[in-house]
């Protein structure tokens, strides 16, 4: 992921440093575990344990030479070993220290992944409980329909958010599995005791069946399930951009001392981070796309998987990262024009209230057919001519009781026991 989008803490996770670190931690606990099994010496492993060491430059120089990048690192960490050098990377293929080290990694960008997932979450009850009594038009096709609170509106958000942070958990769980079974998974070169050492040293599971790779579907969720959660962000990121439309003004991104909006226009406030949010999940979802193809490699491996996990794995994580931090800011702290909300709840004269002005003549004897050609006529008479619909219905009905069917109130009687649910996800 290019730097723009990168924050510090998950990038490191991502580095070529790091992941060499975790390529020697594979290797270092396998020189230890075959020496409790009595193969290595052990002077062998201390002493690789003592004195391992490489540098990106150095392992990078020596894979021009053997085009082949672990067994450049096992070269450069060998020698820097010295005379026990050579019990490194005993009886291992590349995958069992690839997939094993990616397994380390992983985990590690998960905490941060997950860490920035509550977050968010926590943002949007937050804001969800504080707006639960303004007032708001909802809209449906785009079209104002009935009033709804935007508190209400927020909270369908926080339980998406939940959802996602829980699918997010369960997909970074089951990528802590590595192997060391060898060139086809037999076992034939490195027993399955050694693999067990391993596997409780790095706080790992096994791999059942791994041929020469951890099964693909693994990798193939996290994706799958970070293009979800870019999904969901791209929902709010939607509300929020239709919301700060000019002709709307009911909600606005946070605007910063010295931002400029536009380099040829200074009113403009445009709405750059939830914009941001909408394309990066374009990419998630491309991403979810190719790990789903990784997944049928030939036989008990090819490499076509390897090089698109190189790019598709640290952006997915990186880049889903640096989403979650954007939409938490937003949600925290975007301005909520509650008053604007109540003008624009005006905007139709009224016709809003069709549905409880029908059920109100159904009720008075009307069949219902007769009843929705009243209140349909006058309806959109109201919002085509601006007359008010309490006033054409009062026409229309005199017999109705008006004060009860335009009484914004009873839409909100059951919106509590909605947010008793959201105070529960808070617990």
């Amino acid at each position: 992921m290019i730097g723009r989008y990168t924050r510090k803490e998950i990038g490191e996770v991502w580095s070529q440093q790091r992941k060499l670190e975790c390529w020697l931690e594979v290797e270092l606990a396998a020189t230890e575990a075959w020496a409790e099994e009595g193969v290595v010496p052990a002077e062998a492993a201390a002493a690789a344990r003592a004195n391992a060491a490489f540098t990106v430059e150095a392992v990078n120089e020596r894979e021009r030479v053997t085009d082949h990048d672990v067994a450049a690192f096992v070269d450069v960490v060998a020698q820097s070993v010295g005379e026990h050098g050579r019990w490194i990377h005993y009886g291992l293929t590349s995958s069992d220290v690839l997939d094993t080290a990616l397994a380390l990694q992983l985990r590690q960008a998960g905490e941060i992944v997950l860490a920035s997932a509550r977050a968010y979450r926590d943002a949007l009850i937050e804001r969800a409980l504080e707006q639960r009594e303004t007032l708001c038009v909802g809209r449906t096709h785009g079209v104002h329909a009935e009033p709804t609170t935007f508190g209400l509106r927020l909270a369908g958000f926080a339980f998406e958010a939940d959802r996602n942070l829980a699918r997010l958990e369960h997909a970074f769980e089951q990528l802590r599995f590595g192997k060391l079974s060898g060139a086809v998974g037999t076992y034939a070169s490195v027993p399955p005791a050694v693999e067990a050492r391993v596997m409780e040293r790095l706080g790992l599971q096994r791999e059942d069946v791994a041929t020469q790779v951890v099964p693909r579907d693994r990798h193939a969720a996290l994706t799958s399930g970070i293009a979800i959660a870019g999904a969901g962000l791209e929902r709010f990121a939607t509300e929020v951009r239709n919301l700060q439309r000019t002709e709307v003004r009911e909600v606005e991104e946070p605007f910063g001392a010295g931002q400029k909006g536009s380099s040829a226009m200074p009113h403009k406030r445009n709405p750059i981070r939830t914009e941001r949010i909408t394309g990066l999940a374009r990419v998630l979802r491309g991403y979810a796309q190719t790990g789903l193809e990784n997944i049928a490699l030939w036989h008990e491996r090819d490499i076509s998987h390897s090089g698109a996990e190189r790019v598709i794995l640290p952006d997915a994580t990186i880049g889903l990262d640096y989403m979650l931090s954007l939409a938490t800011g937003v949600a925290a702290e975007m301005t909520v024009r509650a008053e604007r909300m109540r003008e624009n709840l005006e905007l139709t004269h009224g016709a809003l209230f069709s549905q409880r002005a029908l059920t109100a003549l159904v009720e008075s004897g009307l069949t219902r057919d007769d009843a929705y050609g009243v209140v349909q006529k006058n309806a959109q008479r109201a919002w085509d001519s601006g007359t008010h619909f309490r006033e054409l219905l009062g026409e229309a009905a005199p017999e109705l009781d008006l004060d009860a069917i335009f009484d914004h109130s009873a839409y909100l009687g059951h919106v509590p026991a909605i947010f008793e649910r959201l105070e529960a996800l808070r617990d």
